[in-house]
């Protein structure tokens, strides 16, 4: 198995899961959030394209998320996974697309990948978090969310790759120009994580197969990558430049498990 970022931050998520199994490759999608001219313009940057994809999966409404994914599914009948509540937010029920609903902890199979949904609280319709499988090898994925839970503690340990959202440090999101109500929302319980929240989350974890840690979704106004990798690194007890930062513009390069 192995994973890459189109781009992860505020303005467009996207992450490329593949397995490879014999002559045989599953390739699944997590998240849209760009225009599709955009995606398959990074999917090619990664030498793949949107006539390989098996699925593509949605974590919930928000356009950063969703985006291209509707009019992708239904240019090249590629299929669409997402919960019931994210369905109803963006019309998918009436899109003509061909739409799987996905419920938490309840996994499913897409090629050779298996694929576990589990809840989180976000403020959106019923947002979905991942962990995907080959059967060897764990990947977690943790983005947007606004605190901690112990379902969320558990899902994830015991993960031989993890991302997780590092979305904002607390001192620079308080001093930013952001509306008050704005500052009330992203640092909220149905927000998103700051760089000490996340640390909390990676020190909970059963981190013992661990191989790779990527922090995402920082943004740009209000985090760095410096701040980000520091955060983690003090939870790992490992250099700083062993953290990989997903950037909006590049996401990241391959990494094998």
């Amino acid at each position: 198995m192995r994973f890459a970022s189109l781009g992860s931050g505020s303005e467009g998520n996207a992450l490329l899961v593949e397995v490879q199994s014999g002559a045989t490759i599953t390739r699944v999608l997590l998240d849209c959030g760009f225009s599709a001219k955009e995606v398959e313009r990074r999917l090619g940057r990664l030498g793949s394209g949107v006539e390989g994809l098996d699925a593509i999966l949605i974590t919930h409404e928000h356009s950063d998320h969703i985006g291209s994914a509707l009019t992708l599914a239904r240019k090249w009948s590629i299929p669409l996974y997402m919960s019931w509540g994210t369905a109803r937010a963006v019309g998918a029920d009436e899109a003509g697309v061909d739409l799987h609903v996905l419920w938490g902890d309840e996994a499913v199979a897409i090629g050779d990948l298996s694929v576990l949904p589990y809840t989180v609280p976000h403020d959106a319709r019923e947002p979905l978090q991942y962990v995907m499988s080959d059967g060897a090898s764990r990947l977690g994925v943790l983005t947007d969310v606004g605190t901690s839970t112990p379902h969320i503690s558990a899902v994830l340990s015991g993960c031989d790759a993890l991302v997780l959202e590092c979305n904002h440090d607390v001192r620079m999101l308080a001093a930013s120009r952001y509306p008050q109500s704005l500052k009330a929302r992203i640092g909220g319980n149905h927000g998103h994580l700051n760089n000490e929240a996340a640390a909390e989350i990676l020190a909970s974890l059963d981190r013992s197969r661990l191989r790779h840690l990527v922090a995402a979704h920082l943004s740009q106004q209000n985090n760095s990558p410096e701040l980000a990798r520091a955060a983690m690194a003090g939870v790992l007890g490992a250099a700083a430049t062993e953290v990989v930062v997903a950037s909006q513009d590049d996401g990241f390069d391959w990494l094998n498990l």
